[in-house]
């Protein structure tokens, strides 16, 4: 049976489950009314600048969750006496109103839970100073006759007078009148992507979906930059990942800044059309990217907080170039973690078979090839190793994968039909409205409903996880039971997006070798610690890979990595470590995360970086 997971990433704070305030009991509710009068007492407060007025329209264990309009950071305050001290710290807002300019964001009586139990009233605010505009999402619930405030988050959108350049503030794109030094389009791209005028503020490394956004929300904002990735092509990051490769995130939560995937666009994408959609998203917002270029050297400067990178890039005839940048910026987006988890084994070198591997270089089982008792074993039973595994008993092997700890398992239906309903589906509301919904729940919240869901997604998977079970595949809900999203941000690992392993395995048709830890490979075959051996033709090991930090460090030196602090795991606060925020080291940056992860901190870590540009921020 399913178990509950504590593990976290080290150094993480395994962040308690929200206890929910009780539900609306009046029957008659004005929620334009609600909203507007408690508005109204923060907007007296604010220009008062009555931080007990404000922290007592709360709840005692309410929540003031903020990205950037009260510092330039990422909070999450608990209680009224931490709000109170966030307020004190904080750069004001001047107005907050109301925003009615779609049906989610318009005050309204809803479920402020997973699923209805408890109700209150739900509405979207904007944030304004004299400096900024914003965004946020307000809950209340009604306790003793009393509406409070139980969760509001506010989020910055654009400072003022640097806002994007998107709809009415559109480029001309074209110099009319008389200039005889007229270049036309095509002129001007290649000479932007060449770095022909001034040199970028921004490095970018990596032209993953991580890059590509962050670049994406710069230029909206007019900074310059320059990505580069030592791939030949921009998607090759996906393109050459193992063959059966597919999202396991629906395309509703999957679209990048400014350029949502059309309406024919599958549900799951394959890895190979993304990669093709990133070549097109290059050219269609003309970012500029150099492939085949790697970082030579590294330095910074701390007295004129600049860096000095060595680039050399392979260029299309093949010749060498090399070329120096001076950025101020400089933003690893180099993928979610850092290098391959290869472990190394007793015996390694000593295995005479077809294969073995890391599944990051496993690119996939041959169509051609369908052996005849044929042995596999994939070491590793997260998301690439279940993929790697199906793909083998499909190719015709006799395929075991061996577990060493428990995995959260939950089916790709019960993502999209009970995890995502509602909020990313066919009939969802905008994407910005969804994730702004989404995220501006704070972490401890966010658990407690994932608790529920959990709760629901396991009576839909009964079937399969019983079989699971019985096959001796050890199964968890994750820390606290909150499943599959806590065990991600939390552990970073340790779950299986099911979409047809599962099955296999409760039918025995992949075998399972579970809890013992590997002694040794041996010639054509592994040995475990409790002395029994299991042959192998071909050995995968889907082990993972280590903490993003591990990757600065091959970069930039182990001077810089040593500043950086440790990247994603949660703070005492709730928010994230590192990842998207100023990281420890001046000038560095992180970026990563899935496609909807990237979309949203895109917007909020390029923000930060205009601030600093302009003067803005210090």
């Amino acid at each position: 049976m399913a178990v509950t997971s504590a593990q976290y990433l080290p150094g993480s704070v395994d962040i308690p489950v929200a206890q929910f305030p009780p539900t609306l009991t009046s029957t008659n509710v004005d929620p334009e009314s609600v909203a507007s009068q408690l508005v109204d007492k923060i907007n007296t407060a604010l220009s008062q600048r009555d931080f007990e007025a404000i922290s007592g329209l709360f709840l005692e264990d309410g929540y003031w969750r903020d990205h950037l309009c009260l510092t330039w950071d990422y909070r999450t305050a608990k209680g009224r006496d931490q709000i109170q001290a966030l307020l004190k710290s904080a750069q004001l807002p001047t107005k907050i109103d109301i925003d009615r300019s779609t049906g989610l964001r318009t005050p309204h009586v809803g479920p402020i839970d997973a699923f209805g139990d408890v109700k209150g009233v739900e509405f979207f605010i904007k944030v304004s100073s004299p400096v900024i505009s914003g965004t946020g999402v307000v809950r209340v619930a009604e306790v003793n006759s009393e509406w409070k405030i139980f969760t509001f988050f506010t989020s910055l959108q654009n400072l003022v007078g640097y806002e994007e350049r998107v709809g009415h503030r559109r480029p001309l794109g074209v110099q009319h009148g008389e200039n005889k030094d007229r270049k036309n389009w095509q002129d001007r791209r290649n000479a932007e992507s060449n770095l022909e005028g001034n040199p970028p503020p921004v490095l970018i490394i990596g032209a993953g979906q991580a890059g590509l956004s962050v670049a994406a929300r710069l230029k909206m904002l007019d900074i310059d930059s320059l990505i580069i990735d030592e791939e030949e092509r921009v998607g090759d990051n996906w393109r050459k990942r193992y063959h059966q490769l597919v999202l396991h995130d629906p395309v509703w939560m999957d679209h990048l800044p400014y350029v949502p995937f059309p309406p024919n666009w599958p549900v799951f994408t394959p890895k190979d059309k993304l990669a093709e959609f990133f070549e097109c998203y290059v050219k269609l917002l003309e970012l500029n990217v150099w492939t085949r270029t790697s970082v030579q050297s590294t330095s910074w400067n701390e007295a004129e907080n600049v860096w000095t990178i060595d680039l050399q890039r392979r260029k299309e005839d093949g010749s060498i170039e090399t070329r120096t940048l001076k950025p101020r910026h400089v933003i690893q987006a180099t993928g979610h973690s850092g290098k391959k988890e290869m472990p190394r084994f007793k015996g390694l070198e000593s295995f005479k078979g077809d294969r073995l591997c890391h599944s990051s270089e496993f690119p996939g089982v041959s169509d051609l090839a369908r052996p005849q008792a044929k042995k596999a074993v994939v070491v590793g039973a997260c998301n690439s190793g279940h993929d790697i595994a199906q793909d083998y008993y499909e190719k015709g092997y006799d395929v075991t994968i061996v577990q060493r700890s428990s995995t959260c398992v939950i089916s790709s239906a019960s993502i999209t039909d009970i995890g995502l309903k509602g909020l990313f589906d066919e009939d969802s509301p905008p994407t910005e409205d969804a994730e702004l919904y989404l995220w501006s729940l704070p972490w401890e919240v966010l658990k407690a409903q994932q608790v529920k869901i959990t709760r629901a997604q396991n009576h839909h998977d009964r079937a399969v996880l019983d079989g699971l079970d019985r096959a001796g595949f050890k199964v968890d809900n994750g820390p606290a039971g909150a499943g599959l999203i806590m065990k991600y941000f939390q552990r970073g690992g340790g779950y299986y997006i099911d979409v047809g392993a599962s099955q296999l395995i409760a039918d025995g048709k992949i075998k399972v070798k579970h809890g013992q830890e590997i002694a040794e490979i041996l010639p054509h075959g592994l040995r475990f610690a409790d002395g029994s051996e299991l042959p192998a033709d071909e050995i995968v090991l889907a082990t993972g890979y280590q903490n993003m930090r591990t990757q600065a460090r091959p970069i930039f030196g182990d001077a810089v990595a040593d500043r950086v602090g440790d990247i994603w795991g949660m703070d005492a606060e709730g928010e994230m470590r590192t990842i998207w925020r100023r990281s420890g080291h001046p000038g560095l940056w992180f970026m990563g995360g899935n496609l909807a992860l990237c979309r949203y901190y895109s917007r909020t870590l390029a923000l930060q970086i205009k601030a600093l540009e302009e003067g803005i921020a210090k």
